[in-house]
């Protein structure tokens, strides 16, 4: 164990930074606005899901990316019925709370699709894809 605090919360610390400088670089700006962004992107697509569905991405998660994503959440409103591209981008905008993520909202959804492409399971996007809107899985598949 390491002299700083028990080893799963160091590696689940470690894990979240990753995937924020990730969205950090990815979109060039800071961590901030990255963890928004991841935290919006998130809230879009697990609002979007099953609960059945949302419970098997977060198995997929880091434990404090876990926190976030169920952070405010309500299951008995779930899934939210999706239309298409805009309305997707509109939400993300919405959850994100960040004026900066109106300048491109399609990157910012393109950033948080990458991130999740290079940590989870490609076997269960592939369930959260077939669950969107065939212009939302574009954006998706684009990523």
């Amino acid at each position: 164990m390491p002299e700083m605090g028990l080893e799963v919360i160091d590696r689940t610390v470690n894990d979240t930074n990753n995937w924020l400088n990730q969205i950090s670089k990815d979109l060039g700006c800071d961590k901030k606005h990255a963890y928004h962004v991841l935290r919006g992107g998130l809230h879009t697509l697990r609002d979007r899901m099953t609960v059945e569905e949302a419970a098997h991405l977060s198995a997929q998660l880091p434990h404090l990316i876990r926190g976030i994503y169920y952070e405010n959440w309500r299951p008995a409103d779930a899934p939210q019925k999706l239309r298409d591209r805009e309305e997707y981008l509109t939400i993300m905008v919405e959850n994100v709370g960040d004026r900066e993520t109106e300048d491109d909202p399609e990157e910012a959804a393109r950033a948080v699709f990458r991130v999740l492409k290079a940590n989870v399971d490609p076997n269960e996007l592939r369930h959260v894809g077939a669950l969107l809107p065939d212009d939302v899985t574009e954006l998706y598949q684009a990523a």
